[in-house]
């Protein structure tokens, strides 16, 4: 938008000087259709900019009142619900993305089902969705991993596709499968990060039935003395 934003003022400024030789008369220059030129394309631009911003909300699939209110009860603003969305939403399409190229090659078949990368990438998604404060913690994930895997991967597939390889291309390939390999590893790594304390907190549960279930069995050991 903003590359677009200064195509704009140049075309406006090309305009104007365009204008004042064209309405330069008796050495005076006539302003009306000057003034009306800038305005129009003024309007232009934020109108181009306007439909932009209706076409990716539109993008996003709708908002349940039950989703929006635990959005609310959580303690986010509209804006935060806004970004949270739009994140998610490209999220989702980038492991759908991700998931459909995998399954065209064996040796990405293969690196997900080593690492469960897909599982890993959707119950990640899950688990975000779920505590939406908590999404700045995915930050790694969401804004590095997921995306440098996707486009890693389609790149993969492209060179992969080539009909005549040489032996550089073969490399190139090998190199790749490894760097897609340790991408898909950081994966799976930040889900285990992500509900590391859920873990901590199965491990206390666990601890507290072997426990009680020991004191149990002395106490049932004692009793049949």
């Amino acid at each position: 938008m903003k590359k677009s934003k200064w195509t704009l003022w140049f075309v406006l400024a090309l305009g104007a000087i365009f204008l004042i030789r064209v309405f330069w008369v008796n050495d005076s220059l006539d302003y009306f259709p000057l003034l009306f030129f800038i305005a129009g394309g003024i309007l232009i631009y934020y109108g181009l900019k306007s439909n932009s911003h209706r076409s990716n909300k539109s993008d996003l699939p709708a908002l349940s009142k039950k989703r929006e209110q635990e959005y609310i009860n959580a303690g986010m603003s509209n804006s935060e619900i806004e970004l949270f969305r739009q994140t998610m939403n490209q999220t989702k399409k980038q492991i759908e993305h991700l998931q459909a190229t995998m399954n065209k090659s064996g040796k990405l078949r293969a690196v997900d089902l080593r690492h469960d990368t897909i599982k890993a990438a959707k119950a990640l998604f899950k688990e975000i969705v779920s505590s939406p404060k908590r999404m700045p913690e995915a930050n790694h994930f969401l804004y590095t991993h997921l995306p440098n895997l996707v486009d890693l991967t389609d790149k993969f597939i492209e060179i992969n596709e080539h009909e005549v390889k040489s032996r550089e291309t073969y490399d190139k390939i090998e190199e790749s499968i490894q760097i897609i390999d340790q991408m898909a590893a950081l994966i799976t790594s930040d889900y285990q990060k992500f509900v590391a304390d859920d873990l901590d907190d199965l491990d206390v549960e666990i601890s507290i039935a072997k426990q009680s279930l020991k004191q149990d069995q002395d106490y049932k050991e004692h009793e049949a003395r």
